[in-house]
């Protein structure tokens, strides 16, 4: 379970990180928007990681 909670948290976080220079006028498919979606997905990890580990399946 703990590997679906981080595999939903890269997901969600490197879609919301990649959608964000969207929202000043870039484009999505720019370098902005490949570097946020890096981070995004890297903060998702992070906390699938601290919600797994919250819920007791670490």
């Amino acid at each position: 379970m703990n590997k679906l909670l981080i595999g939903i948290g890269a997901f969600v976080g490197s879609m919301l990180g990649s959608y964000v220079p969207v929202l000043w006028g870039g484009s999505l498919l720019g370098l902005a928007s490949v570097l946020l979606g890096t981070v995004g997905g890297i903060v998702g990890i992070i906390m699938g990681y601290r919600l797994s580990k919250f819920l007791g399946f670490i």
